[in-house]
């Protein structure tokens, strides 16, 4: 007999022997529930690998779920970071299952309530956490011994980033890239619009912020706390354009913003790029369908989508399996929304040169 029929052949009850434990705590701790101290689900997954016992042998489900939180349903961003997962899945046997899902950040952990096909591994093998999050559904899905797999940038508030495997894509050097690109053009009066009470936001005013700083020049941040982006973009480019500030070049935190930058600029009788240039981030659908094309840091939804699936088959296939964290370069997109300054061209829009 080779040692590998031999390693096959170990059964639960010999896991439970070499742990010491009962057979019980041991199949609490290979279905999955929740109802096992840490330290003797640890003991039960080293004494199973060290016995060669596959963990995963009392588990026939093949579904993972795509946990969208605090999103809208149809969100174009995270229906194409879903594509992306879907895909891998489907090339390693795994289904997806989409569950949306609303809760607050301010919640307690325990109150957090996750939807109920989470509660056990028998139905769901583990979670892309995606949408916008924060530590307390963390803890409840840890709580589950669910595996889970982040999307780093939305998640809000603190975090012990170091306990969870997660996905991130580079919109701190996008928006360095994008700021760096207008300076190229020769614009100095760039304005950098969003709402830094959302985390995405704040990122990337960070990487326009330095950008700026490098370049000896002074960052204009005009921040509204406004949910729907679209409206903020109008209002942040209209109050600008009301208070008469020097503008040439707008870096909107996502393109839905840019859209209402267009929208502002507009109706003050500014024309794209001839008198204002814009850029967005995110290049989601709509960049390409502005008039004219939007300028945009693209993010790489698909690959994000499947680095995030990677990762948690890899979680599931070895319960042993320390979290990683994976980084996604973005890259800038020129459309027509941009345009190189001449020395003659002004560089202050006020608001009652606008009204003849």
């Amino acid at each position: 007999m080779t040692k590998k029929t031999r390693r096959s052949n170990v059964r639960i009850q010999d896991v439970a022997r070499a742990a010491g434990l009962s057979l019980a705590t041991v199949s609490r701790v290979l279905n999955g529930s929740a109802r096992v101290r840490p330290n003797l689900h640890e003991r039960v997954v080293k004494t199973a690998l060290k016995l060669g016992f596959d963990l995963n042998r009392r588990n026939d489900s093949r579904i993972v779920a795509f946990l969208l939180s605090n999103r809208a349903v149809l969100h174009p961003f995270h229906s194409a970071v879903l594509v992306g997962a879907e895909a891998h899945c489907a090339a390693n046997d795994f289904g997806v299952l989409f569950l949306p899902m609303q809760y607050s950040p301010k919640l307690p952990w325990k109150e957090v309530h996750i939807p109920r096909l989470l509660q056990n591994r028998k139905v769901v093998r583990g979670v892309i956490a995606a949408g916008t999050n924060s530590q307390n559904l963390l803890d409840a899905l840890t709580d589950r011994r669910l595996p889970t797999v982040c999307l780093g940038n939305n998640i809000v508030g603190d975090w012990r980033k170091d306990q969870y495997s997660a996905v991130f894509f580079d919109d701190i050097g996008g928006a360095q890239e994008a700021t760096s690109y207008f300076q190229s053009l020769g614009h100095r009066d760039i304005w950098y619009i969003g709402n830094c009470q959302r985390t995405w936001f704040a990122r990337r005013s960070d990487g326009y912020r330095q950008a700026m700083e490098e370049a000896g020049l002074p960052p204009l941040i005009r921040d509204l706390n406004i949910d729907n982006a679209e409206d903020l973009g109008y209002l942040a480019t209209k109050s600008i354009l009301s208070e008469g500030r020097a503008i040439t070049a707008i870096l909107a935190g996502d393109d839905t913003t840019a859209r209402g930058a267009y929208r502002a600029l507009a109706d003050h009788g500014l024309r794209i790029p001839a008198d204002v240039s814009v850029i967005g981030v995110n290049d989601t659908i709509e960049a390409s369908a502005l008039i004219p094309p939007l300028t945009s840091v693209r993010v790489f939804t698909d690959q994000l989508g499947k680095q995030m699936a990677d990762l948690l088959l890899k979680q599931i296939s070895r319960l042993d399996v320390k979290p990683q964290v994976v980084t996604l370069p973005t890259r800038l997109i020129r459309r027509e929304s941009c345009r190189a300054l001449l020395q003659s061209d002004p560089i202050v829009i006020k608001e009652e040169a606008q009204a003849s």
